[in-house]
């Protein structure tokens, strides 16, 4: 079994995209090469890089959220931490009471709100401000197609973790154009918290369904490369250890033969995740007070986390 440790000595702010966009046919065995990037994640030049997030304000014109203007103030609230409850939508809890919560990802569609329609950003929320490694996701349409997911290995306090890559993911993924305001009611927000880092003793010392995983490897030209995927990807995909393994060499941008010589050259860290998603119709009803005939006002929407 690994050896289990804290937070992974990763450089820090690694960015990394963590979803596939489509779900390719892979070798029955799982021991063959699978399809190339182009059918995977695409060209892969973030790894290892810090994504830049644009900055607030953008979008203007006219809009369904009425015309006052928002407060410039931000009033930023006490050192409050709410107890975090074991919701419908949120998974990897094993039982325990989870640190995620619907309000995070509440959280990131007020950013995003705020941003595509051209308002300050939204006040610092009321949920714990603790540092863990994040991830946000956005999927889109009754299918929920994947539509951006970019997060960060390294600790982050939750406040400003998840207000950057909020923007990051809906903005900033190189697989998707930037998101814009007429997507909002089709949207999904997931927020994912990433827990208990540990070595793994080899590339199968893992389970699918289980663990996400990130991978180190050496490319055909001799270069580093990572790639990871979050815990729900294998088994959404219906892949075993070895398919999983395979693509991620290929999310991470091996084009050689994948052979069994190679697998065993990763160095493979495993870990848990916990999971909350939360519906755009959902967070509009979580907002309700902040909507007057139908329109959002922003300054209430300001008073919600003052």
């Amino acid at each position: 079994m690994g050896k289990r440790r804290c937070v992974p000595p990763l450089e820090a702010k690694l960015t990394s995209s963590c979803c596939r966009v489509k779900k390719p046919k892979l070798c029955g065995s799982g021991h063959g090469t699978p399809p190339g990037s182009s059918s995977s994640l695409g060209p892969n030049p973030q790894h290892g890089v810090e994504v830049g997030v644009s900055g607030g304000g953008g979008g203007g014109g006219s809009s369904n959220l009425g015309n006052q203007t928002p407060p410039l103030a931000r009033i930023n609230p006490g050192p409050v931490v709410l107890s975090p409850l074991v919701r419908r939508n949120g998974v990897g809890g094993y039982g325990r009471t989870l640190v995620v919560s619907a309000e995070m990802c509440f959280y990131c569609f007020d950013v995003l709100h705020c941003h595509l329609l051209g308002y300050p950003q939204s006040c610092l929320p009321r949920f714990t401000n603790e540092s863990y490694p994040l991830f946000v996701t956005w999927k889109t349409g009754r299918d929920k197609r994947l539509r951006g997911c970019i997060g960060t290995f390294s600790a982050m306090s939750l406040h400003s973790g998840l207000r950057e890559y909020t923007l990051t993911s809906a903005l900033k993924d190189s697989r998707f154009p930037p998101m814009t305001r007429e997507e909002l009611p089709k949207l999904f927000c997931s927020v994912s918290l990433l827990t208990n880092f540990e070595d793994a003793a080899d590339y199968l010392d893992w389970e699918v369904g289980e663990h996400g995983i990130r991978i180190e490897f050496v490319n055909e030209k001799g270069m580093k490369r990572t790639a990871t995927y979050l815990p729900e990807v294998a088994k959404e995909q219906d892949w075993d250890q070895i398919q999983t393994i395979d693509s991620l060499l290929r999310k991470g941008g091996f084009k050689a033969a994948i052979t069994n010589e190679l697998r065993k050259t990763i160095k493979l860290t495993r870990y848990r995740s916990e999971k909350m998603t939360i519906s755009y119709s959902e967070y509009l009803a979580s907002r309700q007070h902040c909507y007057q005939n139908g329109a959002l006002h922003s300054s209430s929407l300001f008073n919600h986390y003052s």
